[in-house]
């Protein structure tokens, strides 16, 4: 499917090019078991590579290198010490090799295989069915900061800037904005309870729990957010909400809709479910001028633009689109605006 298929490769099993090797020959081993011997990792990762596009496992050697360098304590396996890529394996470390990629074979995603991923330079636990954080929002959290820094009243604020993560999943956009903005305090809220305890988690993992109240809200539900209303009004609403669209849902690979939580990625019949309920609702919680930042299917900012044009009521402008990586138009800044005195609504309206 053209919508996910070029960036599934990239966040199931991590950027570069796919590898190609020759396998091993197996006789009566079990299967998929490496030949007998002394092996060393560069070896190994030969062999599951090999297994691996055998089985049609998406960036076969990216998931291998991916496992093999995490049993021998490396994030990467370009990162292993040239000495250890040579250096023959314990019996334990290919036993773990092989109940990893064992788990790969099952289309399980590297990252939860793993237990852990990288997000802006952090660290983050992993563990299903919490959504797993895509390449591509990374460029919202790039995007946030840079406007932070360009809005005066935020950047020179005593306390920082005070955002809201609608949708917090494991944390990954909330505390890369609390690692980077010193002052910044968050509210991250999810309607998961899985989420919410990662986010915690991943949140003590990195010291930055006395920066952010994480709180178990459906922002769907009527009513729920006036439970935010006591913490003030907010500089920025920030979030990688639910955006797929239904019909797309079958067709997402094995690797999301075994694993992941769905109810993170189905956004409902033109995947703006979630997305109206978050610009019907920031209007309550933002401060005169506040922004929303949103990572969306390329087809949605012609339907937003739409959709807030028929609601002059929300005050909300859509002031810029940018494009991801791929090229394809990704991310939202919407703006609370207010009417110039005298001027009808219609007038200031914008598009």
């Amino acid at each position: 499917m053209e919508l996910w298929g070029g960036m599934l490769r990239a966040f199931l099993s991590g950027l570069g090019r796919r590898g190609g090797t020759r396998g091993w020959a197996f006789s009566s081993r079990r299967p998929h078991q490496p030949p007998d011997g002394s092996l060393n990792a560069t070896e190994l990762v030969s062999h599951w590579t090999a297994v691996f596009e055998k089985r049609g496992i998406p960036e076969a050697q990216e998931s291998s290198e991916y496992i093999v360098a995490h049993v021998l304590g490396a994030k990467t396996f370009q990162s292993l010490r040239p000495a250890l890529r040579t250096q023959p394996l314990t019996p334990r470390q290919l036993q773990c090799i092989q109940e990893l990629s064992s788990r790969r074979l099952q289309r399980m995603p590297v990252q939860y295989i793993l237990g852990e991923w990288d997000f802006q330079g952090l660290s983050l636990k992993m563990v299903p069915p919490v959504f797993i954080p895509r390449p591509e929002t990374e460029e919202l959290v790039e995007w946030v900061l840079e406007e932070v820094a360009q809005i005066p009243h935020v950047e020179v604020a005593q306390d920082g800037p005070l955002i809201l993560e609608v949708g917090c999943g494991s944390g990954a956009i909330s505390l890369s904005l609390l690692s980077q903005l010193p002052q910044s305090r968050v509210i991250a809220v999810d309607k998961g309870a899985a989420a919410i305890c990662l986010t915690r988690e991943n949140a003590q993992r990195l010291q930055l729990q006395d920066r952010i109240q994480i709180i178990p809200l459906d922002v769907t539900l009527v009513g729920s957010w006036a439970h935010l209303l006591p913490w003030g009004p907010m500089d920025l609403v920030v979030s990688n909400p639910p955006y797929v669209f239904r019909q797309d849902m079958e067709q997402l690979a094995p690797e999301i809709h075994s694993y992941e939580d769905p109810a993170a990625l189905d956004g409902g019949e033109k995947g703006m479910d979630v997305i109206m309920h978050i610009l019907t609702l920031a209007p309550q919680l933002l401060k005169d001028s506040g922004s929303i930042f949103l990572e969306v299917d390329p087809r949605h900012p012609e339907l937003v633009g739409s959709w807030l044009q028929s609601r002059p009521d929300l005050s909300l402008n859509l002031v810029a689109v940018r494009r991801d990586f791929c090229g394809r138009p990704r991310f939202l800044h919407i703006q609370r605006s207010w009417p110039q005195r005298g001027c009808p609504a219609d007038a200031w309206m914008g598009t």
